[in-house]
């Protein structure tokens, strides 16, 4: 568990600006300026009179309609850029990166990065020639449940992945030509990289996947093989009720399995091969055990959050992530480090998967 600092605790900050400031901006990535090494020094936004109220609200010495006015006249390091959609309903972030990157700064975007892997590579091309990164709101890699899971399946004892099931609620259109409509994909592409995300992370790069639609309500089974071994299914529920959990993951190793339910309560049921075979000889093995209360070795461990204290993993931006990667952000920066997660070698990745499920889904299709 990491020690969070204030703002005003740090003696070396980032400065940075922020552009587009609608509600989730203003709901869930300004608040989190409050624990960041970084100094707001200005707010652009097409609505000059809204970004005043936000630049007052949270410090911001400047406000702009013109994002290349505002990097010419203001000394920046960094910018968030939180744009949403074009008309064509395409993701903004990819020509944006691209500009910011070129008047100097490096870039943090809003998830989904762009509509095509060629967006992607196109911000890598132009990443490696200014020497400037740009780091994806892939949010869900900052969970602390998450997080945890990471931790838990590369401990000792654990084993490798050896497979997993996923769970998210989200529909994709049943006709092919539905498929290659950029309209008709938008929320898809916007959703589906929560679990790619998390699935990226936790076991690495994809090798290929097989998929099946239901027409009916667009929900799907995708069958996923990992370039490490790995293998699982990723089942988008459409149609699940809206006041059930949105998620449920599950990862098994060799013995031992972790489990989350709805991003907060997670349980890791121990490797008790050892504790088991001793049971089994004291106590005469299957037939003869009279509690399921097990030893204390092999108990699982379970965690869930309290929400009675003032906690800041109470707060909806440490619980979703938001705070712990604006902070990963900033400080690695200003280390001067390499950004690994929420890469675009990641958004590249799960890019090429999320094209994937544009093709027919009758051979397994290599990523």
């Amino acid at each position: 568990m990491k020690y969070i600092k204030y703002n005003y605790e740090y003696d070396n900050k980032l400065k940075v600006a922020v552009i587009g400031v609608g509600g989730h901006t203003f709901r869930n990535i300004l608040p989190c300026f409050a624990y960041a090494p970084v100094d707001l020094v200005s707010i652009c936004d097409l609505d000059v009179n809204k970004a005043k109220d936000v630049a007052g609200l949270y410090g911001a010495k400047r406000v702009y309609d013109n994002y290349y006015e505002m990097l010419e006249k203001e000394d920046i390091d960094a910018v968030f850029v939180i744009a949403g959609y074009d008309d064509n309903h395409k993701p903004l972030y990819p020509k944006i990166a691209i500009n910011c990157m070129k008047l100097g700064t490096h870039v943090w975007i809003e998830k989904p990065p762009a509509a095509s892997s060629k967006e992607i590579q196109e911000m890598l091309e132009v990443s490696r020639e200014t020497n400037k990164q740009v780091m994806v709101g892939f949010k869900k890699m900052f969970f602390p449940s998450i997080q945890k899971v990471k931790q838990i399946i590369n401990s000792d004892g654990f084993g490798d992945v050896t497979s997993f099931y996923i769970r998210y609620p989200q529909n994709i259109p049943y006709n092919i030509n539905d498929r290659q409509k950029d309209r008709e994909m938008m929320w898809f592409l916007d959703h589906i990289v929560h679990p790619l995300s998390i699935l990226v992370y936790l076991i690495g790069e994809i090798d290929s996947i097989y998929y099946m639609i239901n027409d009916k309500v667009g929900s799907s089974s995708t069958n996923i093989i990992f370039k490490n071994g790995a293998i699982g299914c990723l089942h988008l529920a459409a149609a699940s009720s809206n006041t059930s959990p949105l998620e449920r993951l599950e990862i098994i190793g060799e013995g031992s399995n972790v489990v989350l339910e709805n991003g907060v309560s997670l349980k890791y049921y121990k490797k008790g091969d050892r504790v088991i075979k001793e049971l089994k000889h004291t106590l005469g093995g299957y037939g003869r055990m009279s509690s399921y209360i097990g030893d204390d070795e092999v108990a699982p461990m379970i965690w869930e959050p309290e929400f009675s204290l003032g906690q800041l993993y109470n707060k909806n931006i440490f619980m979703l992530g938001y705070a712990q990667e604006i902070i990963y952000f900033a400080e690695t920066l200003l280390n001067e480090d390499v950004i690994e997660n929420g890469s675009l070698a990641q958004a590249l990745h799960i890019l090429k998967v999320y094209e994937a499920y544009k093709n027919e889904q009758k051979t397994l299709i290599k990523i």
